[in-house]
């Protein structure tokens, strides 16, 4: 019975990680691939409904809006992948160093990763974002120094019931280094739960990045970033709801298939979870 769970978990895990790799192609080669001029303002075109040559209409200023959702797409899934990847890195290396060694440096960063999950993380972000200034580096900056902590946690508490584990005494007293220990036992132990948060993550960031963006802290007009598109489009919103429905479907598509992905993987690593 386990394996034919494990068994349709992995079939689940490759469907969603097959359509997920093809949505991830297809944002890296969008821009390449647009009807029109992602920046091109006409005037004359402005607002116009869908047609075979706007598939999706035109904006306030006659910008083709599938092109501009193309062109988009890297800034706002790409970023985001960034922004999990080097909060997966960092605060997974922080949390096992203060998991492992322990003393001054454990308790030090554990104050300050109390004190930053002790706000909204969404508050966090805007804070940061308005402090270092709107811009598409700095939102990635912003979201990287308030979604670190979450992994360096997890991290910690997994290397302190590791830590007295047999075979990390045994590896101690058959003389390896500390690097050794770290990289060979504690390290593939840790792991699992760490990347299972990670994936289950992205859904997330790629809302807070457009969130961000939405805001006027994130991408600047007239960088055609997702979370950009539905800002311009919310004011046409009674005349021209396509304007904010047409990004709010691809960046919900991208949400649902980041969910699902994640989920899979957490079948897959961490069945009991």
């Amino acid at each position: 019975m386990t394996g034919n769970r494990n068994r349709a978990a992995r079939r689940r895990l490759m469907v969603w990680g097959i359509l997920a790799g093809l949505f991830l192609l297809w944002a890296a080669v969008a821009p390449l691939l647009t009807l029109n001029d992602p920046y091109l303002a006409d005037l004359s075109i402005a607002r116009q409904p869908p047609s075979w040559e706007y598939p999706m209409g035109t904006d306030g200023l006659g910008r083709c809006l599938l092109s501009r959702i193309m062109a988009g797409a890297p800034a706002t899934i790409y970023a985001s992948l960034l922004v999990v990847a080097v909060t997966f890195l960092g605060g997974s290396l922080i949390g096992v160093l203060c998991g492992y060694f322990g003393g001054a440096l454990d308790t030090v960063v554990m104050r300050v990763v109390d004190i930053l999950l002790a706000f909204p993380g969404m508050i966090l972000c805007i804070a940061v974002a308005g402090f270092l200034g709107s811009g598409m580096d700095n939102a990635v900056i912003a979201l990287s120094v308030t979604g670190w902590t979450q992994y360096a946690r997890l991290a910690r508490s997994r290397v302190l019931a590791l830590r007295e584990e047999g075979f990390l005494q045994a590896a101690r007293i058959s003389g390896s280094s500390h690097g050794k220990i770290i990289l060979r036992h504690v390290l593939p132990n840790a792991m699992r739960v760490l990347i299972v948060t990670a994936a289950l993550n992205v859904g997330g960031t790629i809302l807070e990045m457009a969130s961000l963006s939405f805001l006027g802290l994130g991408a600047e007009a007239p960088l055609a970033e997702w979370g950009v598109l539905l800002n311009e489009g919310r004011s046409l919103l009674q005349t021209n709801p396509n304007l904010v429905f047409c990004p709010g479907i691809f960046l919900f598509v991208a949400v649902v298939l980041s969910n699902l992905l994640g989920d899979s993987i957490r079948d897959v690593l961490d069945p009991q979870g």
